[in-house]
């Protein structure tokens, strides 16, 4: 049987016929990840949920990915919003954080995309960098106007991303201007950037609880780390 994936979604407004509405909706880039690697996908949607919601909804589900989206509240590490930070979207927020101390705790597989590196090490008590051209000076991690920027990344060897992918990535596609500052407890990091900037963590003590800061889902091409989620949660399921 195909493992069953759950993905993150966003709840926004959106557009669809004469409807101009609050949607729940992913790009299907992340759904197509998870199918072609041989997983069944299910979006999850932003919703108030509790702890135990969060196991009952995790115990009918083989896997997990936390995909990308707008900043993280900073108030969830203790700093004062960037003026160029997003506006959070809370009930997001919310829901990924259950979801993923509920995943560790079950040790279900699971794949965290940009903002999913992003809320894992808030999750665990890290803290972020809320606007890279402070620090780097420029804009190269967030081109805008939907264009990736494509780098070569450096990957720790030993670490189960570097079982997956090799010591390196070639053509990492990035789009973000926040990053992994201070690492959580329990996160080893594992990739980085050539100014240094943290490219991936993985927790440890888990099967398969990893997070990239870039997007596999817009180089299919490649489908390495989804085919890694899915073979994990096979070994779970």
């Amino acid at each position: 049987m195909k493992p069953v994936i759950g993905l993150t979604s966003y709840r926004q407004r959106g557009q669809t016929g004469v409807w101009d509405t609050e949607m729940a909706m992913l790009p299907a880039f992340y759904l197509e990840g998870v199918t072609r690697a041989g997983g069944l996908a299910v979006i999850l949607p932003p919703q108030t949920i509790d702890s135990e919601d969060a196991r009952n909804l995790l115990a009918g589900l083989d896997g997990l990915v936390v995909t990308g989206g707008r900043d993280v509240e900073a108030a969830r590490y203790g700093h004062v919003s960037h003026e160029l930070a997003e506006k959070p979207d809370q009930l997001r927020d919310l829901l990924e954080d259950e979801l993923i101390s509920a995943a560790i705790q079950m040790k279900l597989p699971f794949l965290g995309i940009c903002r999913g590196a992003q809320i894992l090490n808030v999750n665990r008590g890290g803290t972020l960098i809320q606007h890279l051209p402070d620090l780097v000076g420029d804009n190269r991690y967030l081109p805008g106007g939907g264009n990736f920027a494509h780098m070569q990344l450096s990957v720790r060897e030993g670490s189960k991303l570097s079982s997956i992918v090799g010591e390196q990535v070639d053509n990492a596609a990035l789009y973000h201007h926040q990053a992994i500052d201070e690492p959580g407890e329990g996160l080893q990091v594992v990739a980085y950037s050539p100014d240094g900037i943290v490219q991936a963590v993985e927790v440890e003590n888990h099967p398969f609880g990893l997070a990239v800061q870039w997007h596999p889902e817009q180089t299919l091409d490649d489908l390495r780390l989804f085919e890694a989620l899915i073979a994990a949660a096979r070994a779970k399921s």
